[in-house]
């Protein structure tokens, strides 16, 4: 059997800071060629911040494929973002168990810092409180957050996350939704 033809599992990698202002510049061409020049199928970028939805023959992959991903970009394209791999199951997983859904009623300023790992609620932090009229609830891979004053006015800052794990990455809710109908069309 060809890859073409194995049986696929669809992933969707998240890329962590690129095309953001005017560094970290990366075509969406050319991070399609580098998923392809990998063996990864049916390749799709989504918006122009870093999200492609791919299919592997392979089920599961491993924690090693988003390091192979991203020496991949930095090669070809000199930027060497963070990336995150998740499988489309988890991915909707993720979405449909967002305790915020009901509030986040912008999706602009509702969203998901998706992780590869369980997020540690023992990060310094402002309290709950402190946080008003933000929320943030932590799940299993995730961290849902409402930013009713919008993500430039988070009371968190960019270093929370990065402390948080490797490979954490922000979506917004509106950009979460595009991906999902990316993984539904097929």
């Amino acid at each position: 059997m060809t890859a073409a033809s194995a049986p696929t599992t669809r992933h969707v990698a998240l890329l962590r800071g690129i095309n953001v202002g005017t560094a970290a510049r990366i075509s969406m061409a050319d991070l399609r060629a580098v998923f392809e020049e990998l063996g990864y199928i049916n390749v799709r970028t989504i918006l122009q911040s870093g999200n492609v939805v791919f299919d592997s023959t392979e089920k599961t992959l491993a924690t090693s494929a988003a390091s192979t991903v991203q020496q991949a970009i930095a090669t070809k394209t000199g930027v060497d973002p963070v990336v995150t791999i998740v499988d489309a199951a988890r991915f909707r997983g993720i979405v449909e168990a967002n305790p915020l859904a009901d509030i986040a009623t912008d999706p602009s300023r509702g969203g998901i810092t998706f992780m590869n790992e369980k997020p540690s609620d023992t990060v310094d932090r402002p309290s709950d409180e402190e946080l008003l009229p933000e929320r943030i609830v932590f799940g299993e891979h995730a961290i849902y957050q409402w930013l009713p004053d919008g993500i430039l006015a988070t009371k968190l800052s960019p270093k929370y996350f990065r402390q948080q794990a490797a490979g954490a990455t922000f979506r917004n809710l509106r950009t979460v939704a595009r991906i999902v109908a990316v993984l539904d069309a097929d």
